[in-house]
């Protein structure tokens, strides 16, 4: 297949396109669109698989956006088919339609505007919807493994709220009827009850003004920064963080090697699709050492974020001229790895969660109850 120099069709002046958050959920909640205007993964998965089975069983480009079009009811996924459909009838390629929406990515309408020019459309289509797929398959492994975990760690929250909240200063009530001095634990527990009922609102507005922080700069470059660099660094979380940024850029890097994309043009999509600052950063700089006339391997290897054992297997397939087999191979790996790790973790925290609930509601009802014993022990 020829190799194609696509940098001649990028707009000069065009607006800044919407990227893909990088930062702790990210990779959490790609099923659902939470960027203003993107469609999600799950119906872009949809429509790069009808369409491509279509194109690659000979319909041709414009019936096939008109059966793929046919697919979607909600009104907004209707108008937009409705107007790449009739973009591409009035004579625009597929390619340049998407460009002009503001639904698609870079990484996919460049994509695309290779299988046009290759005259491979059909399977470049049937890649991005595997590379969407896969996408989702792992981020809902990834929320199924802690879903469970986090629901029993609400819960026990709930709890133990409710019980400093409301019950601990029922039994407080009734020992000041009684007098007397509390045994040391309870007279600690019920402290500790006043001082959060004293405090409560003033940590909820904490909590409120902490979130309202994080919207207002999660698109700033120093807080996806700072963000990433203390994601990195918590134990577990940060491997697995890592290990999920590595397979979606080997699986990025598989599609656009597979479609003889240049290599420099690839790390420009890449770093256009993942904005994890890492990953962005490091690309960014590579690609000014590529021009110098380094490989890939030796330019990531500069840079603490990709393993030993990732730049090694780069290195093999740049001498074996084998990329797009070796990025399949890292992405099915790491993929692997996260899904294992993250159902590890889970198995290990429901019981630790469960023991936390127990001690802790077992401590505050023997805090409450002690002073009781005492009192009809002295009858």
């Amino acid at each position: 297949m020829p190799s194609i120099d696509i940098s001649k069709y990028q707009k000069k002046d065009s607006a800044p396109q919407q990227k893909e958050g990088g930062g702790a959920f990210a990779f959490l909640s790609k099923d659902i669109s939470f960027s203003k205007g993107k469609l999600s993964d799950k119906k872009k998965e949809g429509f790069y698989n009808e369409l491509g089975t279509l194109i690659r069983s000979g319909i041709d480009i414009r019936s096939a956006l008109e059966l793929t079009s046919g697919s979607y009811s909600h009104k907004k996924d209707v108008e937009l088919f409705a107007a790449v459909q009739k973009q591409v009838i009035a004579g625009k390629s597929l390619s340049e339609t998407m460009q002009a929406e503001s639904k698609f990515s870079p990484y996919e309408y460049y994509s695309v505007k290779i299988g046009e020019e290759t005259g491979k459309l059909g399977e470049v289509l049937g890649e991005l919807a595997k590379y969407y797929k896969a996408k989702i398959s792992q981020q809902r492994k990834i929320i199924g493994a802690i879903t469970y975990p986090l629901l029993v760690l609400f819960t026990s929250f709930a709890a133990v709220f409710f019980m400093i909240k409301f019950v601990v200063p029922m039994f407080a009530d009734v020992f000041k009827r009684f007098g007397g001095k509390l045994p040391y634990i309870t007279s600690l527990i019920v402290s500790f009850s006043d001082w959060f009922d004293r405090y409560i609102y003033l940590m909820l507005f904490t909590l409120l003004a902490l979130v309202a922080l994080y919207f207002i700069n999660r698109n700033k470059f120093w807080f996806k920064k700072g963000a990433a660099l203390l994601l990195l660094r918590i134990p577990l979380v940060g491997e697995i963080t890592r290990k999920v940024y590595l397979a979606r850029f080997a699986n990025t890097m598989r599609l656009l090697t597979e479609t003889n994309t240049p290599l420099l043009q690839a790390l420009e999509l890449v770093r256009q699709m993942i904005t994890f600052y890492p990953v962005e950063n490091s690309l960014r700089l590579a690609e000014k050492d590529i021009l110098l006339g380094s490989s890939l391997s030796s330019a990531l290897a500069k840079y603490s974020f990709y393993p030993a054992k990732f730049i090694q297997m780069i290195k093999i397939a740049e001498e074996v001229n084998r990329l797009e087999y070796f990025f399949e191979q890292l992405a099915e790996q790491y993929t692997e790895e996260v899904e294992y790790k993250t159902n590890a973790i889970s198995g290990l925290l429901e019981p630790l969660i469960i023991i936390f609930l127990g001690l802790v509601v077992g401590v505050i009802l023997i805090a409450m109850y002690l002073p009781m014993f005492q009192m009809s022990s002295s009858f």
